[in-house]
């Protein structure tokens, strides 16, 4: 059965998902690193690759509504390329476009604390952008 992680990558936080099942996501940690210090970052995820051992890392990919890459997408498409090379393992992109607010509306709707919330939302952007990918590649 293949396995899947789901990173939704920012500038301070990276949310981390799973799914071993290829059906169904859930949420892993947030990796917490300062700010813009990618290498921190991919150091970390390479940790969790070697941990989990996915068959494929599915990145979330901030598109802008024109379908633009802009920076935050270049970072995250050269971040993936990078783990790519570092783990062996295959990275695809997902456009992650309103993933957070769609997380932010789960968290919401789930009555959880503003406090809560701020500590879960990455995992749960990432565990969305993981979904979509699954959902959208279901046989």
């Amino acid at each position: 059965m293949t396995r899947y992680l789901g990173l939704d990558l920012g500038s301070v936080t990276c949310g981390v998902s799973e799914s071993d099942t290829g059906f169904i996501a859930h949420t892993v940690e947030t990796i917490r690193f300062k700010p813009d210090d990618y290498n921190t970052a991919m150091d970390k995820v390479l940790e969790i690759v070697a941990k989990k051992k996915p068959d494929i890392i599915v990145i979330g990919y901030p598109l802008m509504l024109n379908d633009d890459e802009g920076p935050k997408a270049q970072l995250c498409r050269e971040f993936g390329e990078v783990l790519e090379q570092e783990s062996g393992v295959k990275v695809v992109l997902q456009d992650e476009r309103f993933s957070t607010a769609e997380s932010e509306s789960i968290l919401l709707e789930a009555d959880m604390s503003r406090k809560k919330r701020k500590k879960k939302i990455d995992q749960m952007a990432a565990v969305t952008i993981l979904q979509r990918y699954l959902d959208s590649h279901q046989q």
